[in-house]
């Protein structure tokens, strides 16, 4: 199939390859791919009461989720930079969409695990390329388009702990999967007819050339063999790391550990999540400063959250810290992508930004499975201690890089 033309939408302009509404419809992706991940820690209770499983088995079925999640980020960026962007993306929606009609059929502990799989598989492929295409698409205004982005998905955790309490029976979570279904297919068509799929696409006579293909493998080396940009993939490791467990076991977390209701606990699940707005001024931040300042200031802030979640006692003290956690964490977001777009060369835009991604997920998806474990052995607060010490030597190591620019 022959690539489709590029669209252009009015009011775009000279530099802007496209108009806001690619911008908007990536990012609805980007929420319905945040809303079916972050669905699941606020069932998990219900979930481990309907089929019998420990918090060992749940966390390591979200690991299996986030992993394949990680690991598809590379190839899904080396095969954009071949095809094209919407291609990719459009297909991954799609199979995002099929594995939560597949989640809203009754059925045992195996479809529920399959659903899980193909869901990281679906979302997997999005954000290593709608980071380049964004940037790509708006080149003025990264930051922000990034930001906008990044907000909208942080949105969908907001309203997936809150969707699930007031559909917490069984036909009523799932439910919430049939409509994300639907939507996703709708939004893969959408995604397909506004957006142009020549971005970062390379010529296929390029692409079979094997010549061309041992450079690139040379060329990813050589970048992942840099000092610098070896220790920012170190920074967000560690806070990919940090953030995956948090978000996977904040609400039995605060029930288990800090004695809060059920409700209370998915309120602030929700809070992590709806301060997610400051992506937008972190974005706009890092447009008109350094990058590295605002990662340092947003690690900062998230390091210093996690430390007074795992010391704060009162229902008041707890929303105050994982707000502090939340400013912190979504503020680092953006910023992170923006900071490897301007690193990573042109040339591997795709496969780059992939391989980078691929790493710091990679740390990310074993997160739950580690703090589900250990949570069992030694309980909530010890497992929350080892996400606080490597969310700090990310911290640490950022202020190096700030010092050091």
């Amino acid at each position: 199939m022959v690539p489709h033309e590029p669209m252009h939408a009015p009011g775009t302009t000279d530099g802007e390859r496209a108009g806001f509404d690619v911008l908007l419809v990536a990012s609805g992706i980007w929420f319905l791919a945040k809303f079916l991940r972050y669905a699941f820690p606020p069932l998990f209770p219900q979930l481990r009461d309907l089929y019998g499983v420990s918090n060992g088995v749940l966390g390591a079925a979200f690991t299996a989720m986030m992993l394949v999640y990680a690991l598809l980020q590379f190839p899904a960026g080396v095969v954009a930079d071949r095809v094209g962007a919407a291609r990719v993306v459009a297909a991954g929606v799609t199979v995002a969409g099929v594995a939560a009609l597949l989640l809203s059929i009754p059925g045992p502990l195996a479809v529920l695990i399959g659903g899980m799989v193909l869901v990281g598989v679906g979302t997997g492929v999005h954000k290593t390329v709608a980071v380049d295409l964004l940037a790509t698409l708006y080149p003025s205004r990264r930051g922000r388009a990034l930001g906008v982005h990044d907000t909208f998905g942080a949105f969908g955790g907001v309203v997936a702990p809150a969707v699930v309490v007031a559909v917490a029976a069984d036909p009523g979570w799932r439910a919430l999967f049939l409509g994300g279904g639907v939507t996703g297919l709708a939004l893969a068509v959408a995604f397909w007819l506004r957006t142009p799929d020549d971005v970062a696409a390379t010529d296929g006579d390029e692409a079979g050339d094997s010549t061309d293909g041992a450079a690139a493998l040379a060329d990813y080396r050589a970048l992942l063999g840099d000092r610098r940009f070896g220790a920012f993939l170190l920074v967000t490791v560690g806070f990919s790391f940090a953030y995956n467990g948090v978000v996977a076991f904040l609400p039995l977390y605060l029930a288990d550990a800090a004695g809060l209701d059920g409700a209370t606990a998915s309120l602030l699940y929700s809070a992590l999540f709806a301060v997610s707005l400051v992506q937008l001024t972190t974005g706009e931040l890092s447009d008109r400063f350094s990058p590295l300042a605002v990662v340092a200031a947003t690690l900062a802030l998230a390091t210093a959250g996690l430390f007074g979640l795992l010391v704060a006692g009162s229902p008041l003290a707890l929303g105050a810290t994982v707000v502090a956690f939340g400013l912190g964490s979504h503020g680092f977001r953006p910023v992170r992508g923006v900071y490897l777009v301007d690193v990573v060369p042109d040339s591997l835009a795709g496969g780059g930004l992939g391989v980078a991604r691929t790493i710091l997920m990679g740390a990310g998806a074993v997160a739950p499975a580690v703090v589900g474990f250990a949570s069992e052995r030694a309980g909530f607060r010890a497992a929350f201690g080892v996400l606080f010490a490597a969310l700090a030597a990310a911290a640490v190591l950022a202020g190096w890089l700030l010092a050091t620019e």
